[in-house]
This record gives C-alpha cells, structure tokens and sequence, in this order.
C-alpha cells in the first residue's frame, strides 16, 4: 500500500485562495462582494421590522431576504469543500455564524401558524448574526482580537479586583444607608456601587446621610480613574499586535491566520500552507 498522501483538488485549492487569502484580484473582490452583500442584508433584517416598511416592501424584502440567503448559501458550502477539515470550519464560530445566517429562511419554509409565530420571529432575527461575518473582512478585526487575547489574563485580574472592590462599597454603603434609604440588601448596595462606579448613575438608589454621600463622591471619582485601567491594557497590546501584524495568510486546515508570508507550515496544526508564488505574482500583477 502506498504511503503518497491523497492530493487535493487543484480546484479546492483555488477556491480556497478566493475565499480565504485577500492578497489577489480574486480573493479582493469576493471580499468586496460579500462585505457589499452583508451590510445590504442587514439592513434589510433591520427595515423588515419597521412595521410600515414591512406593509409596503414585503415582497421586495422577501426577495433580497432569499437572494441573499442563496448567496450565502452558496459561500457556507463553498468555504466547507476548500477546506482540509470540514468539520473543523463547521464548529469553528465563524462557520456556526455563517450557519446562522442562511439556517433561519430554510426553517421559515416548514413553520407555519399563528402557534409557531413567535418562533419564526425569533428565528429570522438571527439572520442579523450576519453583521458578525463582516470581521472576516477587517484586516484591523484580526489585530483586535490577537491584542484581547494577549490582555484577557490582566483584564481578568482587572474584573476580579473591580468585583471586590463594588462588594465591599456595597456592604459599607448598606452598613451606612440601610434599608430605611433605600438600600434594602447588600445584593441592592452592590448594585448601587457598580452603577456608581461605572459612571452609569441612574439615580433610583441614592445615599441620603451625609455619610453615604461623601463616600458616593469618592466612589465617583475612583471610577473615573478605573475606566482608564483597562483601556491603557488593550492599547499597549493593540500597538505591540499593530507593529508586529503579518500578512493574512490562513491555514487551510485549522484557518489559522497571520502567517508570515515566507512560512511554510501552519504554527498551529503543523499542515502545509499553500504556494503563494503565484499569488505574489497576481499582486504585482494587480
């Protein structure tokens, strides 16, 4: 028996650079195309619940509800036979987004009734999971997510710290106030501290002693200065993942992206990645 390991379709392969890689005159204008059709769907999913809008253009919003979805369709299934693994894009959540957006008009098609009415709406607001695909086409998107990934452990610790701190002002603001000013529990106090804090103030719960409002003035300004922790994390990490962003070069069997363009394997998963020779040469050419 021989070892050669199957060879994939060169076909795949090119559907694969359309779909996945936008460093050609191909993969450019399908992202064009498909970042055109999303935001004019969406906005279709919004108009569509504006009842007057509804009443006169149901049958325009109809057809560019299946269009649509056709075109969608298409590009789910398209995606699942250029990659190596079709089980892996399947689950990944970006295809259980583009699963989203098509499933709800195929299941619109088999319910029916004023019993299932409810349903339906629920389900056909899905369809605005759609927006979601738009950060298959933001380059900046990816940057974004490289850098919370690298700052989610200080921003845990950041959360963690922040929890304590609105525990223990709402206990002291329920030791102080109590029940007879409005802060009935602690649950309620801490509540309170977290509206404060964050600068919210709606105003239902408000310390009444002189007391509970000096402590309320305290708790207002250190949420000035806390907002500002997390938001110094995430920009020192976006300028590190910002200076240090590659090329979108992606995975065609796990859809790792961010590759350099000189990598031969995927550092995930270990596949080989795909010749971009030629699609160096119809960059130039572009």
């Amino acid at each position: 028996m021989s070892d050669t390991p199957i060879q994939r379709a060169a076909w795949r392969d090119n559907v694969y650079r359309v779909i996945f890689e936008a460093d050609t005159p191909a993969g450019k204008l399908f992202d064009i195309v498909l970042v055109v059709s999303i935001i004019i769907s969406v906005l279709a999913v919004m108009l569509d619940s504006v009842a007057s809008i509804h009443a006169r253009w149901e049958t325009e919003l109809v057809f560019l509800e299946w269009l649509f979805t056709i075109v969608f369709t298409v590009e789910y299934f398209a995606r699942l036979v250029s990659v190596h693994k079709a089980s892996g894009y399947a689950f990944s959540f970006m295809g259980i987004v583009d699963l989203l957006s098509t499933l709800p008009s195929y299941i619109g098609l088999f319910m029916s009734g004023g019993s299932y009415a409810m349903s339906l709406r629920l389900l056909r607001l899905l369809r605005i999971f759609r927006v979601l695909k738009l950060s298959y086409y933001l380059e900046e998107s990816h940057v974004m997510a490289r850098a919370l990934a690298a700052s989610k452990r200080k921003l845990l610790v950041f959360l963690l710290s922040i929890l304590t701190l609105v525990m223990i002002l709402g206990t002291i603001m329920f030791t102080v106030e109590g029940p007879e000013n409005g802060y009935s529990s602690i649950p309620e106090s801490i509540y309170w501290a977290i509206v404060t804090l964050t600068t919210v103030g709606y105003g239902d719960i408000a310390p009444k002693t002189a007391l509970g409002q000096t402590i309320a003035s305290m708790v207002m300004i250190l949420g000035y200065a806390i907002i500002a922790v997390p938001t110094g994390i995430v920009t020192a990490e976006l300028t590190r993942a910002q200076a240090d962003r590659n090329l979108v070069i992606a995975c065609p069997r796990c859809m790792l992206e961010g590759h350099d363009f000189s990598a031969v394997y995927c550092r995930r998963c270990g596949e080989q990645l795909l010749d971009h020779t030629q699609t160096s040469k119809e960059e130039d050419a572009w």
